[in-house]
């Protein structure tokens, strides 16, 4: 049996991601795959098995860069501020390049373990819901329920990203003028939320 060349093997997985996450082919077929990565349909089987296989597990890959980059920016020692414009910019950035990885993990949240919700929550969400109150306790920021904060935050920060096709067409933007809009909304959400 010849030796798997792991560099193949990544083409395929990076290749695979931005068909399924980047450009919303979730229905992709191997063949698919094959010709964008420029390889041969026999090498995908090779490396992954089957195409679940390989979407399993690059879902699973993407969701852990996720987590990583994510976690750094919660769980992160800078000020509650810097944490803030931390995590909008990296989720915006991810959500921008993945769109459809966001829209993938609303629709399939019902098929993930709640042991890993409840991981999550205990190492990021409770610790940040705390930071958050102690903000308000300051009068730094709006006092309210924490948690309408992080859905606002996220509010604020998905939606335009999650509905951009529908948001473009509507008030006739071009994609370079919509990133352009994104970018600044960054600085706009900061200044929403966490006003000087």
């Amino acid at each position: 049996m010849p030796v798997k060349d792991k560099g193949t093997e990544q083409l395929i997985k990076d290749t695979a991601k931005k068909i399924f996450f980047a450009e919303g082919k979730l229905h992709a077929t191997t063949q698919d795959i094959a010709d964008a990565a420029g390889v041969n349909r026999t090498l995908v089987h090779y490396y992954f098995r089957s195409r679940k296989h390989l979407f399993e597990l690059v879902t699973e890959e993407a969701l852990d860069e996720l987590r990583q980059i994510m976690g750094d920016a919660f769980i992160g020692k800078q000020s509650f501020k810097e944490k803030l414009k931390k995590l909008i910019h990296v989720f915006m950035d991810q959500t921008i390049a993945f769109p459809y990885r966001e829209l993938f993990l609303i629709t399939e949240t019902n098929r993930y373990d709640q042991g890993h919700a409840d991981q999550v929550h205990d190492s990021h969400t409770k610790p940040f819901l705390e930071e958050v109150k102690a903000e308000m306790d300051k009068g730094n920021i709006k006092a309210m329920d924490p948690r309408h904060f992080m859905m606002n935050l996220f509010s604020l920060m998905a939606y335009p990203l999650l509905t951009s096709t529908l948001s473009k067409g509507f008030m006739k933007i071009d994609d370079h003028e919509y990133a352009k809009l994104m970018k600044q909304r960054k600085q706009l959400i900061l200044e929403m939320i966490y006003p000087e």
